[in-house]
């Protein structure tokens, strides 16, 4: 009973907060709204018993993707007002795509048939000595090795493909001479100074940085000069 009231609150509010963030004006809103949606599924996964997707929708969507997209709009100059522009030269475009997509749920709902049996079936069904997240574990790494292995060298492939294309090589850039970094010595970048109590570095002289020191300048002998004389 308790479980099923709680189902029944948390899909409530998730419902209530993915309508939410569609229909928001103020995008900051509307990732704050995302983030509510997020937890309450979260909620749904532990009752369905997968903790581990739980977890996992919390830590990397709540705690890196939506927190990346509330700052992301924070940071940026959004004009609120150009945003509701053009909202009712729109509307019935989108009404027209909402009630297409209504109707097709309708069409699905309709001619969806629950199994008898399936009421008395565990909605996660594990071995007895394996908890959710270790049966997870051994199916991905051992029956879907090769397949959990390709999906990470596609995405590996994919984020040094955007990375190449992305890259601008720009002359006004300043670069790092590493040798030259690794070269110095502590006598080239830093000097030992004793000084009393009260007396900053200002009142001695002292420069930061340090001056580099001059170069001797080259001595350029006359040829003709000297064999004139």
């Amino acid at each position: 009973m308790i479980a099923a009231l709680a189902f029944y609150v948390f899909a409530a509010i998730l419902l209530v907060s993915a309508v939410m963030v569609v229909s928001a004006r103020n995008p900051v809103h509307a990732v704050l709204f995302l983030i509510l949606a997020f937890f309450n599924a979260a909620a749904l996964f532990l009752l369905a018993g997968a903790e581990f997707l739980a977890m996992i929708l919390v830590i990397v969507y709540v705690g890196a993707v939506a927190v990346l997209f509330l700052f992301v709009v924070m940071m940026l100059d959004v004009n609120f007002a150009q945003l509701r522009e053009g909202l009712q030269r729109y509307a019935p475009v989108g009404a027209t795509i909402g009630v297409v997509l209504f109707a097709e749920l309708i069409l699905i709902l309709g001619g969806w048939k629950i199994n008898p049996a399936s009421v008395t079936l565990h909605m996660a069904p594990n071995p007895t000595n394996l908890n959710n997240t270790e049966a997870l574990g051994r199916l991905v790494y051992t029956q879907y090795f090769l397949l959990f292995q390709t999906a990470g060298l596609i995405l590996l492939v994919a984020m040094i493909g955007a990375i190449v294309l992305t890259l601008r090589d720009k002359r006004a850039s300043r670069r790092q001479n590493i040798e030259v970094q690794t070269s110095r010595t502590m006598a080239d970048t830093m000097e030992v100074m004793r000084l009393p109590l009260g007396v900053g570095t200002a009142g001695v002289g002292f420069l930061r940085p340090k001056k580099p020191e001059a170069k001797p300048e080259p001595v350029h002998h006359d040829d003709h000069a000297a064999g004139g004389h």
